[in-house]
């Protein structure tokens, strides 16, 4: 049973959880509802306790369970009640197996032979139906087939009687197919998973670099705003590309991609795990540090223009791009993303005002407000 991949595993503690919520509930019902008629097969030789005794708890701890479940969907599943309850569940299930095997097994001993089939099927078919139930539990499933298939079919099988022993042939038969149902549901839940996670990924991802794309950052940048008030300050750098389109035009687009992905690597390497680096399309990128990073309170922007110094040398060919860079810091900069993208936009423009001076271009105000739209 290989482990879950690490990048599914909470949708899949969420996932089982859900289906644990409503799967449990009809396996209370079930077997409280085979409670009655288990208790009147009972072997009348048996000591009251035993007899009723059993079914009687099973009935109660059943009533228990519907009541829990019917509570437990009233308030929201976060990860850790997710574990617990998965948790939970495997280890009740598992004790109330035992004590229903022990009644079945002690049934079976007190009872003429003619009557052992009653148990037989008692226990196979609670043990089946559980495990169904807790199919999305892959351990509590398989153990529950495992308490309550293997004493009755040994059983069985030793009993010497034919009509036992091909029933307990069949039993095992049923068990095994089940237990391949259970893993192959196991696996398919995984793989849809899996496939989630890179449907995700590829719908946040940009195709041509790598790296995370405009869609991306607006996510990121609403959960950070979303803490509210109390929230630590964080920065956002747009970089424009200075030189980037004349590089394009003369040696084409494939040229021009391949530096595209060298100055996204580089990004990369400035920036690390300690914050988000995006491209927001053509040879617009972004820089996403978040509360606590270590480049919060670091000379960030300079350290971008530095990584860009050196030329990229493609096909043999060196060349140059330097870049302009906008920052905005919230709150100071702006209270919501609209206002701080706009505030780093005018830096932005700011700065290649300043670079091309020498020139006389001076780029239109409205140009910062166009760039957002």
């Amino acid at each position: 049973m290989p482990p879950i991949p690490e990048a599914i595993r909470d949708q899949f503690t969420l996932l089982r959880a859900r289906r644990v919520e409503t799967q449990t509930s009809v396996m209370y019902v079930m077997l409280l509802l085979t409670t009655p008629t288990a208790a009147w097969a009972g072997s009348a030789d048996l000591n009251w306790a035993i007899r009723y005794g059993m079914p009687a708890l099973l009935a109660v701890l059943c009533v228990l369970g519907l009541a829990e479940n019917a509570i437990s969907r009233r308030r929201p599943l976060g990860l850790r009640r997710a574990q617990l309850m998965v948790d939970k569940t495997a280890s009740v299930s598992g004790w109330v197996g035992v004590m229903c095997r022990i009644w079945a097994v002690i049934n079976w001993f007190a009872s003429p032979p003619e009557a052992h089939a009653a148990f037989a099927m008692i226990i196979a078919m609670g043990s089946l139906a559980t495990a169904y139930c807790l199919s999305a539990i892959r351990f509590a499933a398989i153990l529950n087939l495992v308490i309550g298939v293997v004493p009755i079919s040994v059983l069985m099988l030793l009993s010497g009687r034919p009509a036992e022993v091909a029933a307990a042939t069949s039993l095992v038969l049923a068990t095994l197919i089940l237990v391949r149902f259970i893993l192959q549901g196991h696996a398919l839940l995984v793989e849809m998973l899996q496939l989630q996670h890179q449907t995700r990924d590829l719908a946040h991802t940009d195709p041509l670099t790598g790296l995370a794309n405009r869609r991306a950052l607006d996510e990121r940048i609403a959960y950070l705003l979303a803490k509210g008030e109390g929230a630590l300050p964080f920065t956002l750098v747009l970089l424009d590309l200075d030189g980037f389109k004349p590089v394009n035009d003369r040696y084409g687009h494939a040229f021009g991609d391949r530096l595209l992905c060298g100055v996204a690597d580089r990004l990369r390497e400035v920036v690390g795990d300690d914050g988000l680096v995006v491209r927001q399309g053509g040879d617009e990128f972004a820089v996403l540090i978040p509360p606590g990073s270590r480049l919060i309170d670091t000379a960030l922007a300079k350290r971008l223009l530095i990584a860009l110094v050196r030329p990229h040398t493609i096909e043999e060919v060196p060349v140059f791009v330097g870049a302009s860079v906008g920052e905005a810091r919230w709150p100071a900069d702006g209270r919501d993303a609209e206002a701080l993208f706009d505030f780093a936009d005018r830096m932005l423009y700011q700065a290649k005002a300043e670079t091309r001076s020498e020139r006389g271009f001076y780029p239109p105000p409205e140009a910062a407000s166009a760039r957002r739209g």
